[in-house]
């Protein structure tokens, strides 16, 4: 993929509907090789960024969940230590340099995503999600691979990339990142979409909904998120929403008000906001819908 035009094009057919900004940072990720930094808030479709690239790239998609405490084990190798007990116990009598040599070898290396991604022949892309929930430790140590694409093994020595994954990176802005990694990562803040691009987003993954109901579905949701809610709905909401109202037989929000404001359940995902939102809110908003 060589344009943005293109990409958005191919994005699309992978059920991802990308905003020209996106695409351009798509476009210079590719022909930079250099990892890309999603921010934004949560649930307005980072992820599916790179589950897209996957698909239009044909090519597999290795997901690093971040969390809190994560480590270098849990995100690059571990050692299976139960098969080399066994192969300890299996060649007793043999010298403590031999029998080192065999458990410290491929055969004993368990790869986690980290590793995986760089040992594939085919370049997958390499989703290191929320990347701002890991410690700052974790953080440095992503350094190298985001730099080099080589990692160190003490037992094995340094391994080089066979191939140069597609990197994601995503952040939901709970802390802040590095200078440093920021430096080597290309940059794109994800917002929520526009009604347009919404209806589209809509249109492409929930079957059955026609655009003028998909554009009443995403001109609803863009009013319901200007209000003061503690948990504002993502796009993975709206399309529970619509797929909810198609599977209802909705062809028109103002058919049903009372259904509309029944099935908010799919937006509104706690006690406050569902509290506040009286059918009498779901009207006022119903009426700036067309």
């Amino acid at each position: 993929m060589k344009n943005r035009a293109e990409i958005a094009e191919r994005l699309a057919a992978a059920g991802y509907i990308a905003d020209s900004e996106l695409a351009t940072a798509i476009a210079l990720m590719q022909s930079l090789r250099r990892p890309l930094l999603l921010e934004g808030e949560a649930g307005v479709g980072k992820t599916e960024v790179a589950k897209a690239l996957a698909a239009v790239h044909a090519t597999e998609l290795i997901r690093l969940q971040c969390y809190e405490g994560l480590d270098q084990s849990a995100a690059l190798y571990e050692w299976n230590y139960q098969r080399q007990l066994l192969a300890i116990q299996a060649h007793q009598g043999k010298g403590a340099a031999e029998i080192e040599d065999q458990i410290f070898s491929e055969k004993y290396l368990l790869e986690r995503p980290l590793l995986a991604a760089i040992r594939r022949s085919k370049p997958p892309v390499l989703l290191i999600d929320e990347i701002d929930r890991a410690d700052d430790e974790f953080e440095a140590f992503l350094l190298e691979l985001l730099s080099d694409f080589q990692v160190s093994i003490p037992e094995l020595g340094t391994i080089r990339a066979t191939s140069i994954p597609h990197v994601v990176l995503t952040s939901n802005g709970t802390r802040e990142l590095s200078d440093a990694l920021r430096r080597r990562c290309l940059y794109h803040y994800v917002d929520y979409p526009d009604a347009d691009r919404e209806a589209r987003i809509i249109m492409a993954r929930v079957a059955g909904t026609g655009a003028s109901l998909a554009l009443q579905i995403a001109r609803m949701v863009e009013n319901i998120r200007k209000e003061d809610l503690r948990k504002v709905p993502g796009v993975a909401e709206t399309l529970d929403w619509a797929a909810a109202l198609v599977g209802l037989d909705v062809r028109d929000l103002h058919d049903d008000p009372e259904l509309v404001h029944d099935t908010l359940m799919c937006l509104l995902k706690t006690h406050e906001d569902k509290a506040r939102f009286k059918p009498e809110v779901t009207a006022k908003l119903l009426g700036k819908v067309a």
